[in-house]
């Protein structure tokens, strides 16, 4: 019998699947680090497979801009190139500026209850873990997106989202940016409540940037401080 026609989402991931998922982690989770070195071999008896799905692995996150090949020594994470984040953060304001004032202009537009509940909420009731709040941080942003109501939009901000995720997660490790981030989603969240695009836009654009300029400032210190002990 042929199989229905949505059976292969439901197929359980690949070897190789799963070595790159895992992979991913470490490097967006900082147990590897950038500059870190590996083989093949290494990652093979430690995920306890063999070397053909690691292989596989290793060369799609080559592709993503992760890893560096080196054919006599195996592999490397790549250094982190901050002037193509200070690109990708710049690409990031052009698309959630025009996604904000898009949806503030609308005449009809899904509810934003969601991110009341989160953003508009008494200082005690906000979370304060930092990896918890990143994740927030990101889902706002991303719930913006799709409320505007352009999936094109929403596409290229998930691609910008996923190459800044990590040192995104490093602006959430001071407590002074997590209450600065609570404070700014709710300007920019009351600004498009009340259909003050110019407002949200303004107050948008100085969000991100503050995030930019902590991204600056962050160096191999930081991120080796946040390799999980």
């Amino acid at each position: 019998m042929d199989a229905s026609p949505g059976s292969s989402e439901r197929r359980p991931p690949s070897r190789a699947e799963e070595v790159y998922r895992q992979l991913r982690r470490d490097i967006f989770e900082f147990r590897l680090l950038p500059g870190d070195r590996f083989t093949e071999n290494e990652v093979a008896l430690r995920l306890e497979v063999s070397r053909t799905p690691v292989r596989e692995a290793l060369y799609r996150l080559q592709k993503e801009g992760h890893l560096q090949v080196y054919f006599r020594s195996g592999w490397r994470v790549r250094e982190l190139d901050f002037k193509q984040f200070d690109h990708l953060y710049d690409l990031r304001i052009v698309l959630e500026a025009a996604a904000v004032q898009r949806l503030c202009d609308l005449q009809e537009r899904p509810g934003l209850d969601e991110l009341k509940s989160v953003w508009l909420v008494p200082a005690e009731e906000r979370p304060q873990d930092g990896t918890q709040v990143c994740v927030l941080d990101e889902d706002f942003h991303s719930a913006l997106m799709d409320a505007a109501g352009n999936p094109e939009l929403a596409r290229c901000h998930r691609e910008v989202t996923d190459r800044i995720r990590i040192l995104r997660q490093l602006d959430f490790t001071k407590a002074a940016r997590i209450s600065a981030t609570y404070q700014e989603h709710a300007q920019i969240l009351r600004a498009i409540l009340r259909r003050r695009g110019d407002q949200a836009v303004m107050l948008l654009r100085a969000h991100v940037e503050s995030s930019k300029a902590e991204v600056r400032k962050i160096g191999l210190h930081q991120l080796y401080g946040a390799r999980p002990r």
